[in-house]
């Protein structure tokens, strides 16, 4: 058996969510370089036009294209980019994701932050899995990758709204690999720990990095690509036989402060 084609992604198409920086980038690029043409789709078309440019610099394949999640239109839209550019899609990565932070008093938020946060991170990527589906049973390969979280098992103050919205985009997956599996399409998640972007660059300081290692037994906090190679794991072929998982990527523990 030669390693190699257990990665390959040559001929296939993916499409990504927020993928104009951060753990998103990380995945459209990783996808490229195992042979993907990629949809870099963001809130923003700038952002998106800089990852697919970079991507077609280096040699791969991409388009960029502005979707907000929220919007039902922009989200029909980016699946028929997609097959109009490119034929069809085999890889769905929901990465667009908001909340987070311990910034949920449950005192100060409302039914609207709380609609808004379960739109953003679990209706979206249902409607998005419900419209590439068809066509990724129609190519005959599917696999769909939703960007979870550690939240979605830890219990932390404030967290209520974000961490059970990403706690049911873990029991959407598991549910949905039954439903897709008759269509030959696997469905998976994957769950950051604290990882090096520019959002936890904002809030990280010495004092809490020191804190979050404490309970971390592979001493580092995670880069990008530790979360996009698990996002191609899952993505590749070698991963055929798997489906309606969660991977937690935390160097063995959790970042969470005491």
């Amino acid at each position: 058996m030669k390693t190699d084609s257990l990665f390959d992604l040559t001929g296939k198409v993916a499409v990504v969510t927020g993928g104009g920086d951060g753990i998103g980038k990380g995945c459209c690029e990783i996808l490229a370089a195992a042979g993907a043409a990629v949809v870099v789709s963001d809130l923003l078309l700038d952002k998106a036009r800089a990852v697919a440019d970079s991507i077609a610099a280096g040699g791969g394949k991409s388009a960029a294209v502005a979707c907000n999640v929220l919007d039902h239109e922009d989200i029909t839209r980016l699946i028929e980019f997609a097959v109009a550019t490119f034929g069809t899609v085999n890889i769905l990565v929901n990465n667009a994701g908001m909340g987070g932070g311990g910034r949920e008093n449950p005192y100060n938020i409302d039914r609207a932050y709380v609609e808004r946060i379960y739109a953003i991170n679990v209706f979206a990527p249902w409607q998005l899995c419900k419209l590439a589906a068809p066509h990724m049973q129609k190519s005959g390969y599917g696999s769909i990758i939703n960007i979870t979280s550690m939240s979605s098992i830890n219990n932390s103050p404030s967290m209520a709204i974000y961490g059970s919205s990403k706690a049911a985009l873990n029991h959407l997956a598991s549910n949905l690999a039954f439903d897709y599996g008759e269509m030959g399409i696997r469905i998976n998640n994957v769950g950051p720990g604290a990882t090096r972007t520019h959002a936890l660059a904002s809030v990280l300081t010495p004092e809490i990095e020191a804190k979050m290692l404490a309970h971390t037994p592979i001493r580092r906090l995670g880069e990008v690509s530790d979360v996009a190679g698990a996002v191609l794991y899952f993505a590749a072929p070698v991963s055929a036989w798997v489906s309606g998982q969660t991977l937690m990527v935390n160097g063995g523990g959790v970042q969470t402060l005491d």
